[in-house]
């Protein structure tokens, strides 16, 4: 992937298996270097996974099902603890980035996007704690036009990750 931006997505506590599937099924389809599931969202099957067999196998064949297959081609990790995530990633010289409407949040369109960036979406309503959100160097916002307030997560990721792919340095100017 020489001289293509190096963009890494970490979902921190979804519930929702269908959104974790269908999360890394839009992260491979874009060239996600790393997916980091953390916090409480439910995860694949894992080498050396500790949870009871029929829980990991309910919850695989769920992810499954959105996944179609992503989970066994895109690199991706648990970690329950997500600051020691971004603070590795902080390490790897990583701009982390917060998808979330916040007072300080960059409109996604005026976004330059770095060429090492880690991106984090969180609860599929309440959003990202602010504890989290503190920990990220940005946060990024999508403009909404309609009477919805939010789009669903993996919407969002997909429209942000896009961005990251496809901009070009050269619109910038």
């Amino acid at each position: 992937m020489g001289g293509m931006r190096s963009i890494v997505l970490i979902g921190h506590n979804l519930r929702s298996c269908h959104n974790v599937g269908s999360l890394l099924r839009t992260a491979e389809g874009l060239g996600v270097e790393a997916v980091w599931l953390t916090g409480y969202t439910p995860y694949p099957i894992a080498p050396d996974d500790q949870r009871f067999p029929h829980v990991r196998l309910k919850i695989d064949k769920q992810i499954t099902k959105t996944a179609l297959g992503a989970q066994q081609t895109v690199n991706w990790s648990y970690r329950q603890d997500v600051s020691a995530v971004i603070a590795m990633l902080k390490q790897d010289n990583y701009v982390i980035a917060a998808i979330e409407q916040a007072p300080q949040a960059i409109q996604l369109p005026h976004y330059s996007p770095p060429q090492k960036i880690a991106l984090v979406v969180g609860r599929e309503v309440e959003g990202i704690e602010p504890e989290v959100l503190a920990q990220c160097d940005t946060a990024l916002e999508i403009p909404m036009y309609g009477q919805k307030e939010s789009f669903n997560v993996v919407q969002a990721a997909a429209m942000v990750l896009y961005h990251c792919r496809f901009f070009a340095v050269s619109l910038a100017k």
